[in-house]
């Protein structure tokens, strides 16, 4: 069995799905990736058995037949190789792989394709499509409040709320929650679940922007079709906490800055904090607004004052400075509005200037002014 491929072509879909394979593997199968030859069109896949991932790339090949080749081994060797043709020669018997270029020839050892784990099959009639560039930015901008902590394995995912009239994007931390509706796109029957971050991290790093996406779900899994990607991921099975009841309905205070200004300032101030808590203050004084920021045992101060727009009652709130420029980062225009009541109640983060199609918000939890 034998084939001819281009070894740029091949690094960067093999770079593509890369990801999904773990480095503390419980199988040993699960450090290759499956290669499946079908005449003219290779399809690979990477799994981790929770999330898994096919692409498919031309090829020049009159044979038919499939076989496991070490990850790791391979994306080496491509890293080092000029642009050109490889040949892939591979021994059914033995599993043997032959790889030729212009510098040489090198051998390695496959493994038989019948050891690599059965990939979910997408039977089901749930689906909707969108825009690829539109799920990416759901995506981006929800994933940054996804928790990181095992513990509450509902929180470690961005949860999708499917209706027949938007999408509902929701991720929190119990320190941030994002919610991100997308309006031009629904879906055929109400459903909701919960996907996990690794997943998401891959469609995003990976997904052309130009195309289109179909998104196929079951109890249990979802898939993601695009145009020569393919992905599927087990679902997290947990019950996701009630994010409507702890969006504050009354924020009547309302403070409008530029985002690139209010970032810059907020990145200054914040390297004078205490690193273990990222404290800045906001002492927001008419359409004056002061930062300030202080590490008692370094004895580190920073200030600045900032123009800005206000529309209430005279306010003193301090917030995580390194989790509030995450949220602002992924703001998608020119000025941002902070929606504010008390200093121990959550501030409301919104752009200014709401995206076509888009509605979405930002909930940062305050933090105690010392003293």
């Amino acid at each position: 069995m034998q084939f001819v491929v281009s070894s740029g072509a091949l690094s960067k879909k093999l770079h593509m799905i890369s990801g999904v394979t773990s480095t503390n593997n419980v199988l040993p199968i699960l450090e290759f990736f499956l290669f499946q030859i079908n005449k003219n069109l290779l399809t690979i896949t990477s799994t981790d058995l929770e999330t898994t991932m096919q692409v498919s790339l031309d090829i020049q090949s009159g044979d038919e037949g499939e076989v496991c080749i070490q990850s790791k081994v391979l994306l080496d060797y491509l890293k080092n190789l000029p642009e050109q043709p490889i040949t892939i020669d591979i021994n059914k018997k033995d599993f043997g792989i032959d790889m030729t270029s212009n510098q040489g020839k090198y051998k390695i050892v496959g493994q038989d394709a019948s050891n690599f784990p059965s990939i979910p099959e997408n039977e089901t009639q749930n689906n909707f499509s969108m825009p690829a560039s539109e799920l990416s930015d759901a995506i981006a901008k929800t994933i940054i409040a996804v928790s990181n902590d095992d513990i509450r394995p509902a929180m470690s995912g961005v949860y999708f709320e499917i209706n027949n009239k938007n999408i509902v994007f929701v991720s929190t931390d119990a320190h941030r929650l994002v919610r991100c509706i997308k309006t031009d796109v629904s879906g055929q029957n109400n459903s909701h679940f919960i996907v996990p971050k690794k997943a998401l991290t891959q469609l995003k790093n990976n997904l052309d922007s130009s195309t289109e996406v179909t998104l196929s779900y079951n109890d249990n899994h979802l898939f993601i079709d695009s145009d020569q990607l393919h992905l599927s991921c087990r679902l997290i099975d947990a019950k996701f906490p009630d994010y409507k009841v702890v969006i504050p309905t009354d924020n009547p205070y309302k403070l409008t800055l530029p985002k690139d200004e209010f970032l810059s300032a907020l990145r200054r101030v914040n390297v004078f904090a205490n690193k273990a808590t990222n404290q800045v203050v906001l002492d927001i004084q008419g359409n004056n607004l002061h930062l300030y920021s202080q590490d008692v045992d370094y004895s580190f101060e920073g200030n600045e004052e900032l123009a800005c727009q206000y529309e209430g009652e005279d306010l003193k709130i301090a917030f995580n400075a390194r989790l509030l420029i995450e949220l602002i980062v992924a703001i998608d225009a020119d000025e941002i509005r902070l929606e504010l009541s008390t200093p121990n109640r959550a501030g409301i983060l919104k752009p200014n200037d709401e995206r076509t199609n888009e509605d979405l918000l930002m909930l940062i939890m305050p933090l105690m002014i010392a003293g």
